[in-house]
């Protein structure tokens, strides 16, 4: 029984010293952190709205740091590829996620891939949200939400919206209206947002779920008409277009978003060095601006809020999918 207890013992102490050196390790590393260049990858490919954000964020890193941020795209697997490298990756803070609301997505519509976003994927920053402005070709005989939802109640299974993918935000954007006011929508997927707005200008669709960059210039020049858009609160760019849910859906809510993650095993201290700086970075008026001007909005939360914002959105997405009975393309 003595020898017995004296090994635990020792395990103990031997336990302990290791926690105390990891820890040490990390305090050690954070501060000399980062002593060679960042590699952050974007899961989708160069142009979009998600790799604008990620070379702001990183020009902006990369000056405070006085080290390269590199933006690495890996489209595929709609942000699977990408995220996966990212998984695979060292858990040092030098290889870092920059990617959108899609990726939770996939949390639900690919239950069987080789990684779990939840568990994987350790959060930094939720940098910003993304409304979608719901919009309508000027023939359509509905100039607000509750005008629509009794146009598609009387023309039912008749009114068709456009997206930009499957189970991207712009569809699940659809589809949450769909449910909420029981209005059996067409849904119609393309290649792009850019694509889905062409078709609604044209008159080929009813209507669309769209980004602000997209939508607001086609709104300005009367091509098309804006009943709301899809956030809790009205967007600070198009302030005199009421939100959904006050528009007619009462508790309405869905938003794309870009966020910062790290491998799961990343130390603490290397995480939260990366959020205080990019706090910063998103501080800074010209970047404000810029992101603020394309339509996001700025959050810039804590590792923690992160990850109770991803949190719930995936419940919401997976509540979604399934009641629509989405499928992967």
């Amino acid at each position: 029984m003595r020898i017995a207890v004296q090994r635990a013992v020792r395990i103990a102490c031997v336990g302990i010293i290791a926690l105390a050196q990891g820890a040490a390790w990390a305090q050690g590393d954070a501060a000399n952190y980062p002593n060679k260049p960042v590699r952050m990858v974007v899961p989708l490919g160069s142009g979009g709205a998600n790799d604008t954000v990620a070379r702001l964020l990183a020009q902006g890193l990369g000056e405070a740091f006085g080290r390269p941020v590199i933006v690495d795209n890996r489209p595929g697997g709609a942000t699977n590829i990408g995220t996966e490298l990212v998984v695979r990756a060292a858990p040092d803070g030098y290889t870092l996620l920059m990617t959108n609301s899609s990726s939770v997505a996939n949390v639900t519509l690919h239950p069987n891939l080789p990684f779990d976003f939840r568990k994987d994927i350790a959060p930094v920053m939720l940098i910003g949200t993304t409304p979608m402005i719901l919009v309508v070709h000027p023939s359509v005989p509905a100039k607000s939400v509750r005008e629509l939802i009794a146009l598609a109640k009387k023309r039912r299974g008749e009114l068709t919206y456009g997206s930009a993918g499957i189970a991207g935000p712009t569809h699940l954007a659809g589809a949450l209206f769909d449910s909420m006011t029981s209005v059996a929508l067409i849904h119609v997927p393309y290649k792009s947002g850019g694509q889905a707005m062409t078709e609604v200008v044209a008159g080929q669709i009813t209507m669309s779920f769209s980004g602000p960059l997209t939508a607001l210039p086609q709104v300005h020049a009367g091509r098309i008409r804006a009943l709301g858009v899809s956030s809790i609160k009205r967007l600070a760019t198009a302030p005199d277009i009421p939100t959904i849910a006050e528009a007619g859906v009462p508790g309405y809510e869905l938003v794309g978003w870009f966020g910062l993650f790290v491998p799961a095993a990343t130390p603490r201290p290397i995480i939260a060095r990366l959020n205080a700086e990019a706090v910063k970075v998103l501080n800074q008026p010209e970047v404000k601006k810029r992101l603020t001007s394309s339509g996001t909005e700025v959050v810039g939360s804590s590792p923690q809020e992160m990850e109770e914002f991803v949190a719930r959105d995936i419940a919401l997405n997976a509540k979604i999918i399934n009641g629509a009975g989405i499928k992967p393309e």
